[in-house]
């Protein structure tokens, strides 16, 4: 299976939301409405927080991801 085909196949992390991936969260993947809403939290949290954010190791993205899954409402 070539990586398109994985790509494709894969789903947003965010429970019950079944959109096709857009972009990283940490190790793990984002649809496009999540990956907006999880780029606002960030910014919300500061400047430092955001360009931090660049400099984390996968496993500290995943920390930070995981915080921010837990204000996430899936309608």
């Amino acid at each position: 299976m070539d990586w398109k085909t994985i790509l494709s196949q894969q789903r947003c992390l965010i429970q019950d939301c079944g959109n096709r991936i857009y972009a990283p969260g940490g190790k793990s993947a984002l649809c496009r409405d999540h990956f907006l809403e999880y780029v606002k939290w960030r910014r919300k949290r500061g400047l430092a927080m955001f360009t931090k954010y660049a400099a984390m190791t996968m496993d500290e993205r995943d920390l930070i991801v995981s915080e921010w899954s837990k204000t996430v409402k899936v309608e």
